[in-house]
């Protein structure tokens, strides 16, 4: 699929931001007056700022709101319900924090659980594609959870919590690469299927549809060299996950290697977050002979 920034950031930033809120709200940290509204701060323009980088990839950003109404059957709208409930939530713990110098505990544990909630709902609007088998995997909501709550412990300063989840991120995702790489030839789905002319024979590609590009080809079929892929899946996992846990472990008292490691787990997720795209495989791919 199109690699659009919008969704790139999104992706990258605001669960970042929310698994901050995480931690925030089950008080592995309790900063307290201008500390509290620091840390608060940052978590919000995260989460905040990737939720509204999320809204320039649609084509009518003012319709927006609507979707909030179909939260029975879109996990999209059940995202937006998620999101705007913890938002709520972590602002009345964090004016707790900020002003009365108070920690509602039983209001931070339901924030930070609805901001892991957030994630989840975002995860699934990708894991319930059918026409995405690459997807299609309990994976997919597994690497978003802890990219978010690694990627949050990591902002919250607990290095050694940060390096363990981070280190079974970087695994994980090994394995949904492995896993992914095949999964479109094993779902069953082929150019036979996808034009219904299995039925004459064997089917192949003559000539495309249409001498033109459409909205389908655009936003749904890209393609990335095998070799240019392997290049950027092994600067993820550098980026991403080795080098921050290595900095962890080997200078865990020093605060300016925790910056970099910081620095270099966002530069690792954006760049993993592109291929998380790039490398979709949808289905109607096959349709156009792109597959």
């Amino acid at each position: 699929m199109h690699p659009a920034t919008s969704v790139i950031l999104f992706n990258t930033f605001s669960g970042l931001g929310f698994g901050l809120l995480f931690w925030l709200g089950l008080g592995a940290l309790v900063p307290t007056g201008l500390g509290a509204f620091i840390w608060f701060t940052i978590a919000y323009l995260l989460a905040v700022g990737g939720l509204i980088a999320s809204t320039f990839h649609l084509g009518h950003p003012e319709r927006a709101l609507k979707a909030f109404s179909q939260w029975k059957t879109s996990w999209l709208s059940r995202e937006g319900v998620c999101a705007v409930f913890a938002l709520l939530v972590m602002a009345i713990y964090g004016a707790g924090l900020v002003f009365a110098e108070t920690r509602l505990a039983f209001v931070g544990i339901i924030g930070g659980l609805a901001s892991l909630g957030v994630v989840f709902t975002t995860s699934m609007i990708y894991t319930q594609m059918k026409t995405v088998p690459r997807w299609r995997h309990w994976t997919t909501p597994a690497m978003y959870l802890l990219l978010s709550v690694g990627g949050g412990a990591l902002l919250s300063n607990q290095k050694t919590m940060a390096a363990v989840l981070l280190g079974i991120a970087g695994l994980l995702q090994v394995y949904a690469w492995m896993g992914g790489d095949v999964r479109l030839a094993q779902s069953g789905t082929t150019m036979a299927t996808a034009t219904g002319l299995g039925h004459i024979g064997k089917v192949r590609a003559f000539e495309p549809p249409h001498t033109g590009t459409n909205y389908l080809m655009r936003e749904f079929i890209h393609q990335v060299g095998r070799k240019h892929a392997q290049q950027l899946r092994v600067i993820t996992l550098v980026l991403g996950f080795a080098l921050p846990v290595l900095l962890l472990l080997f200078f865990f008292n020093n605060h300016v290697v925790a910056a970099i490691a910081v620095l270099s787990h966002i530069a690792g997720v954006l760049c993993l977050r592109w291929l998380f795209f790039a490398q979709a495989e949808h289905v109607v791919g096959l349709y156009y002979g792109k597959r």
